[in-house]
């Protein structure tokens, strides 16, 4: 997802500029524009744009934002009303940003907004909470949905660490090899380069061509350099359009091996984020609205959408995930199961749990795949060069004897 610019006004005429997330302008107006605000410009933030932004747009911090919901629920279940609940937590906070947060949901609390609208407001909260707030508040039982929205974050959270954990060692790995492949082209080459040059030796074939790869590499890397990050900022530029978002999705889809499990990631948030919302009291159609928005896969999101589009004409919700022959037939059969049952949640949660659980078993197959190729690769790279380097001194010295 890119981050746009967007400049509204609210129903009052209060002008506010900020920082939102999305997958093009048309998504970010049309989003704001459902939620009853007019819409004077959305822009894609890139580097070269600025500003003094109000609410910044940036996300709160999963892990600050799950021990605020702890704290919320544990004075709501005391008996404290919601003001004075909120009062005490913006005292608490330690968080400068988070603090200001909480205080302008406060005076919108008080000045008759209800507490899923104040959160929706501030445009960077998950919408899946405020859609969680405004079920507990039409149910009334906030104490409910709180405590299931976060065992949802607390299973995301400790989900993505493990993905983060499991990916450490190997781009670190990737790091160090990336940094000696560029110590020995732009030093060590281009130092041999000028001790054969002075020497007047004659040369294999493959020494030239690495001395003169090296050179090369020493006399145009800040160029090259400056040129991939040109193009890198193009990318996330063109990225932040439709096409460039559906490219780019439908290419990592497509990628072996990291293509499937990137697709059973997101139907794995997806099921939980469901079940999650469906629990809560909310109905199928706006659960599946919600959870829609949260996926940060192109592709997924419109089939998502288009699945909604048929529930909302009566289809089951089963046959019209298959019909977008993208979802895995197994999630599939199982939310046929639970539909069938009666027990879609449930259902949902089984599917959540199995594909992390497929994902995190598959992501460590991968891994442990792809660190000896590293090794192997680099072992490779690094021997070729140091043979074509120092082939010349063993020819000299067999040729003394």
């Amino acid at each position: 997802m890119a981050e746009f610019v967007v400049k509204i006004a609210d129903e009052r005429g209060h002008l506010q500029q900020q920082v939102e997330q999305g997958f093009s302008e048309a998504e970010v107006r049309d989003r704001f524009s459902q939620q009853g605000y007019l819409v004077y410009s959305v822009k894609a933030r890139g580097v070269f744009s600025g500003g003094n932004l109000q609410g910044g747009g940036r996300k709160v911090k999963q892990s600050q934002f799950l021990i605020y919901n702890q704290q919320f629920l544990t004075l709501i279940k005391a008996g404290l009303p919601i003001l004075n609940s909120l009062d005490l937590l913006i005292k608490r906070q330690k968080d400068v940003r988070l603090r200001s947060l909480l205080e302008n949901i406060r005076d919108r609390v008080k000045g008759g907004e209800s507490l899923s609208d104040a959160f929706a407001a501030q445009h960077v909260f998950p919408k899946i909470y405020t859609s969680t707030l405004m079920a507990g508040e039409k149910s009334g039982n906030m104490e409910e949905v709180l405590s299931r929205y976060i065992a949802f974050q607390r299973l995301a959270l400790t989900f993505k660490k493990k993905l983060a954990v499991s990916l450490v060692y190997p781009a670190l790995l990737i790091t160090m090899v990336f940094i000696m492949i560029i110590f020995l082209m732009t030093y060590v080459v281009p130092e041999f380069a000028t001790l054969y040059h002075d020497m007047g030796a004659n040369l294999p074939a493959i020494t030239l061509f690495m001395l003169a790869v090296g050179t090369h590499a020493q006399k145009y890397g800040p160029f090259m350099a400056i040129g991939l990050v040109i193009v890198a900022l193009i990318l996330w530029r063109w990225k932040a359009t439709d096409r460039g978002a559906e490219r780019i999705d439908r290419a990592l889809l497509g990628a072996p091996v990291i293509g499937s499990i990137w697709l059973k990631y997101q139907v794995a948030n997806f099921s939980r984020m469901l079940s999650t919302l469906l629990a809560g009291g909310m109905p199928l159609v706006p659960s599946l609205e919600t959870a829609a928005a949260s996926m940060s896969s192109r592709r997924v999101l419109n089939g998502i959408k288009d699945a909604t589009v048929r529930v909302r004409e009566g289809q089951p919700l089963a046959k019209s995930l298959e019909q977008e022959k993208m979802f895995p037939e197994l999630s599939v059969e199982m939310i046929e199961v639970g539909e069938s049952t009666g027990a879609l949640s449930t259902m949902l949660n089984s599917v959540a749990e199995f594909y992390e659980e497929d994902v995190q078993t598959a992501l460590g197959a991968a891994m442990a795949l792809i660190e000896p190729l590293i090794l192997i690769v680099m072992a490779v790279f690094v021997g070729g060069v140091l043979i074509s380097l120092y082939l010349p001194i063993f020819t000299l010295g067999s040729s003394i004897h």
